[in-house]
């Protein structure tokens, strides 16, 4: 590694005595936690060398198995491969001892080219061709997430816990409602804490329409790379303190059958060489980059819905006039399409894609709306006219694919995610989700059984 990647191993170290592990890791293709508790004595090594770990980590499926048809597993002799440490990841774990720090990685193949199954470099690849038109994205992240009780109900499904204010189950909220951040004060406040430590830039909090469900938004930042990077550290806050508070955290798109999902909505605007926001303007529909980049992604939304939706709870979201967008439209301000362009000054004006489940890899969605975005630009596509009024009483466009099938099957056969995600890499992923569904297809589950059979 070079010397500043050394340095900010050794004045990390210094400046704390007491650490005596680095918990190590990356996040596979279901965004899970994957690595290695490393000792002080031999983080030098990885700084140096890399972690071993096989390519396989990014051929298992949500249960932790590993997808044989993915060519990773015995055809690959389960190979390892280095992981690198990726700059400024290195962190204390408040959550943890004071003897523990983490430390993210991203894996590469021996002779240091960057292996095709991890989501970050496919993220690099796409931020690659924008460079190449002297474009800078700028991305900003915003998840929704529930606080969960630790104790599941009688049937085995996730309830609201218990309210620190009031003791009471919640079963209802109000959006924005300042009652319901009161009473989540002290988590609230702990997972910014947390954040600043961890260089996390979370700014505002909202609570959002179910109960315990919150919305984090995190600062925009012109490296797409370190905001996903951030992005995952923030997933891995939230689920660590909420259970320092005595709950759950899940980012489970859909957690309670007649309440709200939770999104994970990106904000993209693009620079050029110069600083400026290619998109600023006061009247969105005359701006032709802009057009041509809605254009792009709305040709691509039905193909990358497998990104934007990775599991079947996912689909669970697509229900008429409940803010998840169901057909490729676009519209400005206005929350019921899937691509909206937000009230702003000029100088903000940007693109928010609304598609994606808070279950999505963060470097994969974001790869795939700068995809979009780039598609348009580069062919110089024309989106149809904005919509204006209620989204789902009309006619909006191409309807998305709203079953698993029918986006794995999608995104499989894409001319754009073969061009941009790379085909090996396309390949990959629809290989692991393909095997997910055949997992999923074939449980029985108790409603079918009472439908069918009647109750007991």
């Amino acid at each position: 590694m070079t010397n500043g990647y050394q340095r900010e191993l050794a004045e990390f170290l210094a400046g704390r005595p007491a650490t005596r592990f680095v918990d190590v890791f990356l996040n596979d293709l279901n965004t899970v936690e994957r690595g290695k508790r490393i000792d002080r004595a031999s983080i030098a090594a990885v700084y140096e060398r890399g972690m071993p770990l096989p390519g396989s980590m990014f051929a298992l499926d949500v249960l932790g198995g590993t997808v044989q048809a993915s060519g990773l597993g015995f055809d690959d002799g389960d190979a390892d491969r280095p992981c690198l440490p990726i700059a400024g990841t290195l962190f204390d774990v408040p959550w943890l001892a004071d003897d523990v720090a983490q430390l993210q990685v991203t894996m590469h193949e021996a002779d240091g080219r960057p292996f095709f199954g991890d989501p970050r470099h496919v993220l690099t690849n796409v931020l690659e061709k924008l460079a190449q038109l002297e474009l800078t994205p700028v991305v900003a992240i915003e998840f929704e997430f529930y606080f969960v009780d630790r104790e599941r109900t009688a049937a085995g499904l996730p309830q609201p816990p218990r309210s620190p204010l009031t003791g009471r189950r919640e079963h209802k909220t109000q959006i924005n409602s300042m009652h319901n951040l009161d009473a989540y004060s002290a988590v609230l406040a702990e997972i910014d804490c947390v954040c600043s430590a961890q260089g996390v830039p979370a700014t505002t909090a909202l609570a959002e329409y179910g109960p315990g469900q919150y919305e984090v938004n995190l600062r925009h930042s012109a490296d797409a790379l370190r905001a996903c990077d951030e992005a995952l550290r923030f997933k891995r806050i939230v689920k660590a303190v909420a259970r320092r508070h005595g709950m759950d955290a899940t980012f489970l798109p859909k957690p309670y059958r007649d309440m709200a999902g939770s999104g994970l909505h990106v904000h993209v605007s693009i620079t050029d060489h110069a600083g400026r926001n290619i998109f600023g303007s006061d009247q969105p529909e005359h701006c032709a980059v802009l057009r041509h980049a809605i254009a792009g992604t709305l040709t691509t939304l039905a193909d990358g819905t497998a990104i934007c939706a990775p599991g079947p709870n996912s689909y669970r979201r697509f229900r008429p006039e409940a803010y998840v967008p169901l057909h490729a439209a676009w519209s400005i301000n206005n929350r019921g399409t899937a691509i909206r362009i937000p009230a702003s000054d000029a100088a903000n004006c940007r693109i928010e894609h609304r598609l994606a489940g808070a279950d999505a890899n963060p470097y994969l969605l974001v790869a795939w709306v700068l995809a979009g975005i780039h598609h348009g630009i580069t062919q110089r596509l024309e989106p149809p006219p904005a919509l204006s009024g209620n989204a789902y009483r009309t006619d909006p466009g191409e309807p998305l694919p709203t079953h698993w099938d029918t986006a794995i099957a999608r995104l499989a056969t894409s001319d754009c995610a073969r061009t941009y995600l790379g085909e090996r890499f396309t390949d990959l992923y629809c290989t692991v989700k393909r095997a997910e569904l055949a997992e999923f297809s074939s449980h029985v589950t108790p409603l079918e059984i009472d439908w069918y059979m009647g109750p007991l």
